[in-house]
């Protein structure tokens, strides 16, 4: 099988796993609303799958940087833009989906009370920020991915 087939298969399957992603983190995000509800497996799972699929965003990224990046910024220079804060964005994405993650797992180590409710809260809210951007992340990606693919 040729490299480019190759690059092709594994960025469809970067962005179709980041869509997942995205779609996944809505769940903690909604069901984390109630600060004394435990859902450690929908947060791990979450999360991993975040994890995932940056990691295979990051694996393609050196080829993309070298064989479409520079046409990409020539030929039409805002989408070249947009992918740059795509990237930024993505990282915003898995700090969030990790503080979520982490949070989430730290409330049973809290002491009750009010330390307990802020830490549940801050999972929560991470989780929804890590939604909002990654929605913005996805909308970007597939705006640069139907211009110019490998």
């Amino acid at each position: 099988m040729s490299t480019l087939v190759v690059l092709r298969v594994l960025e469809r399957l970067h962005g179709h796993l980041a869509w997942l992603a995205v779609a996944g983190l809505l769940h903690p995000a909604l069901l984390l609303r109630n600060p004394r509800r435990r859902a450690p497996l929908a947060v791990g799972l979450t999360t991993g799958l975040v994890a995932v699929a940056a990691s295979l965003g990051a694996w393609v990224y050196p080829e993309y940087r070298a064989r479409l990046k520079q046409h990409l910024f020539l030929e039409a220079p805002r989408l070249g833009w947009m992918f740059e804060r795509k990237e930024h964005l993505a990282v915003g994405v898995v700090a969030f989906a990790l503080v979520g993650c982490v949070a989430h797992l730290a409330v049973p180590w809290c002491e009750p009370g009010d330390t307990r409710l802020v830490v549940a809260r801050l999972a929560q809210r991470a989780f929804a920020v890590a939604f909002a951007l990654g929605v913005a992340v996805g909308v970007l990606g597939v705006a640069v991915a139907s211009y110019k693919s490998f």
